[in-house]
């Protein structure tokens, strides 16, 4: 048997190229929206570069999965979910985490190991939880969190609460059992659950088009499960915007599931240790100039927003972030007592904190 992976050479399968936006320019999103999708772009984008230098600094400990090139799919979801709603995120949730609300300081002194980060830095990059803002942790283990979004979701359908559990997971999950489990029991019981295959056209090192039958790896299976096939542009984040609330308001209002393939490209590898040289040079300079950040700066300039204006915004954030730095590196690291806490005890039967 021959591996589909045999019919090219490593780094020189076909090439993706992103669309044009152009023409969106005059979607229907208030003004007050747009700077808001604005300054939580660029609070995602300042905050991973600095968490990168930090990492080629030595201080971040361990690896991290940055979602640098991915961030209007937080930001268009972040602005439009309700403060109550749940997020799930997968390892590369830095971006997820911040957008519901949660401060800088603590997510990167969390990233540094320090007792004052989120999780007094007993969780690090990859396990970012507060369920103070409704994130409800960050996960390791591919596909497993989509079967715990439907727990929350039934909880909420349950108390009639309308809230809304929105999944995030990469084009990888869509090969996972757990992906089709979980869709499958969502639109069964109509649950109030909004999946979003944020789909980098990458799982792992591998693109997802030589190992997936289909041609959009989440779209073309939703149907399977009686829903829309809905696929987005991932980088532009009025549409992400948009498609949120609209998805939503669907989940919320009892018709059930969502299922979201949000296109969209890291700007580097699967995580600080890889190179990314599987992708094709021209694929990664077409979708880096299609850049979200940028594409959403320009949007806004064409549409009349002056520059002073956005370069207030980006000065308002590398100054936050820089306080940000400070905090989190004054941070003491933690004692040894701490292994101890938040931990189970007594064979499981006790709690201790």
């Amino acid at each position: 048997m021959i591996s589909p992976l045999a019919s090219h050479a490593y780094g020189a399968h076909p090439t993706i190229l992103p669309p044009s936006a152009s023409a969106r320019d005059r979607m229907q999103v208030a003004e007050e929206t747009r700077f808001e999708l604005y300054r939580r772009l660029q609070e995602l984008r300042q905050f991973e570069k600095r968490a990168y230098d930090l990492f080629l600094q030595q201080l971040v400990k361990g690896t991290s999965h940055l979602s640098l090139g991915m961030e209007a799919i937080a930001a268009g979801f972040g602005a439009a979910m309700r403060a109550d709603d749940y997020t799930f995120a997968t390892y590369r949730g830095h971006a997820h985490t911040l957008s519901r609300g949660v401060p800088m300081a603590p997510v990167l002194a969390e990233l540094l190991g320090r007792a004052n980060g989120l999780m007094a830095g007993k969780g690090g990059s990859m396990h970012l939880t507060s369920v103070e803002h409704g994130v409800m942790g960050s996960y390791a283990i591919i596909g497993a969190h989509l079967c715990v979004a439907n727990g929350a979701a039934w909880s909420a359908k349950l108390r009639g609460s309308g809230q809304v559990a929105v999944c995030f997971f990469g084009d990888g999950t869509t090969n996972i059992g757990a992906f089709h489990e979980a869709v499958n029991f969502a639109a069964v019981y109509r649950l109030p659950v909004v999946f979003v295959c944020e789909n980098n056209l990458y799982m792992e090192y591998t693109p997802i088009h030589d190992v997936t039958p289909v041609e959009r790896p989440a779209a073309d299976r939703a149907s399977a499960y009686g829903l829309e096939p809905l696929q987005v542009d991932g980088n532009d984040a009025d549409v992400m915007y948009t498609t949120a609330s609209k998805a939503l308001t669907r989940a919320r209002s009892g018709e059930g599931p969502v299922l979201v393939e949000a296109v969209t490209y890291r700007h580097g590898g699967h995580s600080r240790a890889d190179p990314g040289k599987y992708r094709p040079a021209e694929e990664v300079a077409a979708w880096q100039a299609y850049d979200p950040v940028h594409l959403y700066r320009d949007r806004l300039t064409r549409l009349g927003v002056p520059a002073e204006e956005l370069a207030r915004i980006d000065a308002d954030v590398a100054r936050r972030v820089d306080e940000a730095t400070a905090a989190a590196k004054s941070g003491p690291l933690p004692d040894t007592g701490s292994a101890f806490t938040d931990v189970w005890a007594d064979g499981g039967s006790s709690w201790r904190n």
